[in-house]
């Protein structure tokens, strides 16, 4: 059940890929890539540095393939799917706790400390939509607005919180997965972000005029 649950949240990453090269008018390829890379890069990186190699994603080619008909399907039905956006978000709610609850899981069996296991939890759930924006030269979504990553933060705090209570690794991720989905749900009903900081219409180092 799990297993199939996050290949279903990977082809809805892959989905949020491939809109944005639709966004950018990218061709082919570049569907390809942004969808592959939002569906899949997270866990990825998460691999690359637990010292996991190859990647799950690369071990299971089912990952690769599921970004691919993400990717496909926006290419040649991106109407359809947009006018159903609402159902593909919620989709994405449970994507993201089940990627977040992955995370820590994969984080604690490597042996990381609490901090380690909040960190990867939320780079699993978060970093390839981070790739998928940087491939396209905008500021991440996740740090724009949206309780994203920081549901995901929540719910590796929740896995840290419940493994600590020797309740075990099941009890655990179920706990993360229930409370970043939670919490990002909650955010989407109620419109929630973290408050930004005040902007400066100057800031220092921003004239570059000489001194003298």
């Amino acid at each position: 059940m799990l297993y199939a649950v996050d290949l279903l949240g990977t082809f809805v990453f892959a989905l949020s890929g491939a809109f944005q090269a639709n966004r950018h008018g990218l061709d082919f390829l570049g569907f390809m890539v942004l969808a592959v890379a939002t569906g899949v890069g997270g866990g990825m990186i998460r691999d690359v540095l637990l010292g996991a190699t190859p990647p799950a994603a690369l071990q299971d080619e089912w990952y690769l393939l599921v970004c691919l008909a993400g990717g496909m399907a926006v290419f040649w039905a991106a109407p359809p799917i947009a006018r159903r956006w609402n159902r593909v978000l919620v989709a994405d709610a449970v994507g993201l706790g089940v990627f977040a609850a992955m995370g820590a899981a994969r984080a604690a069996a490597a042996g990381l400390g609490p901090i380690g296991i909040v960190l990867m939890a939320a780079l699993t759930a978060t970093g390839g939509g981070v790739v998928r924006d940087l491939l396209v030269r905008e500021v991440p979504a996740v740090i724009k607005g949206g309780f994203y990553a920081t549901a995901a933060l929540l719910g590796g705090v929740a896995f840290t919180g419940t493994a600590a209570l020797g309740l075990g690794e099941a009890v655990a991720m179920t706990t993360a997965a229930v409370v970043t989905t939670g919490l990002r749900f909650w955010a989407m009903a109620h419109n929630i972000s973290l408050p930004t900081g005040r902007r400066f219409p100057h800031l220092p180092g921003d004239d570059t005029g000489d001194p003298a």
